[in-house]
């Protein structure tokens, strides 16, 4: 129940502060490589820290870091609020990257633990249907957060309505970290009248921590099967984030798309989303988790490369709904189908090793994307993107 009332609230956060964050520094006049740098320095910050944030929750309680983690990085939201009162549009912008960058340390541990957290607070056979009410409850949250911030947006006076629309997110964060402390792993036990099953030894038996601080990296991971997941996730976020920076800066100043049109397209995204993730179990059933995650690869070609023949703002529904049924597919079974390859006994390593390489994929796409933007143009660097992203899901199937 606190899994489903914490990504409830986290859709809150996301539907407002997150999703209009970009939008808002297109509309100081950010340029894409600035747009980029927000995705870019939470990736480098990753980068550097995830291994060693792995070795620092192998010696902790995974519910109390997972907690702690998540009330210091969204902190930083209630931060965003006062900016307009204190500076310039220009130092706006170079204020939330360098927030972004110091937000991206705790999120790093958070990132990690959160994975391993739900590996141990859901039983295996259970995992499909708590993802997938997951993203339904979330679909549910960021898609009504984000119609009413939308229509805040276009009634209130600018930058009033922006600080809002930070201070609602900064609430939303705030509850989904109380709803993550309730979570329980099932080796506790709350009480006796409803203890928690304690699942078999294999899931109990945790790997002992590395000694040293070189021994912490374990690069032993890239000599086990578990590369090959590696490299196939890389593929995908690559392709992924190489769109992301491009988007706000087509919808806003190639689309002319107000702040309310963006609502709705989110909006009518996250309805696809809610609408998907009611049959997402048993799709699951059918078709396990990789082909799954692999059919979603595959659609999520159809975004950038949509978008990028969108001239009308219908069009851009359109494009939306269609993003939406696609990455209902990804975020229930993408997830799962990593966990699915990681060892239960050894996870926060390889769920670290995992964060590098997302945030490596990160950071290569959000600074890559402005560049081929600039050299040969926003509308063939989307379609660039799209083509990417169907290889990558084609990848998955061959080899995944």
């Amino acid at each position: 129940m606190h899994l489903f009332l914490d990504i409830a609230w986290f859709g809150i956060l996301s539907g407002s502060a997150i999703n209009f964050l970009n939008v808002y520094v297109t509309r100081l006049g950010a340029t894409t490589l600035q747009i980029g740098l927000l995705t870019a320095t939470t990736a480098v910050v990753n980068l550097l820290f995830a291994i060693p944030a792995a070795h620092w929750l192998e010696t902790r309680s995974i519910g109390k870091a997972v907690f702690w983690t998540s009330v210091f990085y969204r902190v930083g939201f209630l931060l965003w609020v006062p900016l307009p009162w204190l500076f310039d549009a220009p130092t706006q912008t170079w204020a939330i990257i360098t927030l972004t960058l110091f937000m991206g340390i705790p999120l790093t541990a958070l990132g990690v633990g959160f994975n391993v957290l739900f590996a141990t607070a859901v039983p295996t056979e259970y995992r499909a249907y708590v993802a997938g009410t997951r993203n339904v409850l979330l679909a549910v949250t960021f898609m009504l957060t984000s119609l009413g911030c939308g229509i805040l947006l276009s009634r209130i006076p600018y930058p009033l309505n922006y600080q809002i629309v930070f201070f609602i997110g900064a609430i939303g964060g705030g509850m989904s970290s109380y709803h993550l402390y309730k979570v329980r792993t099932f080796t506790e036990v709350p009480n006796q009248e409803n203890p928690i099953p304690v699942p078999p030894k294999t899931e109990s038996r945790k790997r002992q921590p590395s000694t040293s601080w070189f021994s912490s990296f374990r690069m032993d991971i890239w000599r086990t099967p578990f590369k090959i997941t590696l490299l196939l996730l890389f593929g995908f976020h690559l392709a992924q984030y190489l769109a992301a920076p491009l988007f706000p800066i087509y919808n806003v100043r190639y689309l002319k798309l107000t702040d309310q049109n963006i609502g709705t397209g989110t909006a009518l995204f996250y309805l696809a989303v809610l609408i998907c993730s009611t049959q997402f179990n048993q799709m699951v059933r059918r078709l396990g988790h990789k082909n799954v995650t692999g059919w979603g690869v595959v659609g999520m070609s159809i975004y950038p490369i949509g978008l990028a023949m969108s001239t009308l703002v219908w069009q851009y529904y359109l494009v939306c709904l269609i993003g939406g049924v696609v990455w209902a597919l990804v975020a229930g079974a993408q997830a799962n189908y990593l966990l699915e390859k990681v060892p239960e006994n050894d996870r926060p390593s390889h769920l670290a090793w995992y964060t590098v390489v997302l945030n490596l994929a990160v950071l290569t796409g959000s600074l890559a994307g402005p560049i081929f933007s600039n050299s040969i143009g926003i509308v063939s660097a989307l379609v660039l993107a799209g083509v990417l992203r169907l290889i990558s899901g084609l990848a998955i199937f061959k080899w995944g």
